[in-house]
């Protein structure tokens, strides 16, 4: 009876208090992070999307300067200025202009 009792006196662990203290404050910071991280994400996505227009119209820029006839997307692709994956995302997203302007398609 007395071992059972030291026992019992020489246990400690965390109230119900205390642990609800702790998820609060864990919950409360996930609650901070968690919308800074998809801001972060639609960011990238913007800038992504600038630095592919920016290398299209820069491949635009050369076909026109290199080859001779209508510049398209598809011209581009056969001529080997676009790859498969470039010209299927330009022709999607981008319109080019009669002259040669890459600008990106309303959603």
């Amino acid at each position: 009876m007395r071992i059972t009792k030291r026992l019992f006196k020489l246990e400690e662990g965390f109230t119900l208090i205390e642990m609800s203290l702790v998820l609060f404050i864990i919950s409360a910071l996930l609650m901070l992070f968690i919308p800074n991280v998809t801001g972060q994400q639609k960011s990238a996505d913007e800038t992504g999307d600038e630095a592919f227009k920016t290398v299209l119209q820069a491949q635009v820029d050369l076909y026109k300067m290199r080859e001779d006839g209508v510049v398209s997307f598809a011209a581009m692709k056969t001529e080997g200025y676009l790859n498969d994956s470039q010209a299927k995302k330009a022709a999607a997203a981008y319109t080019l202009s009669a002259d040669g302007t890459v600008t990106k398609s309303s959603p």
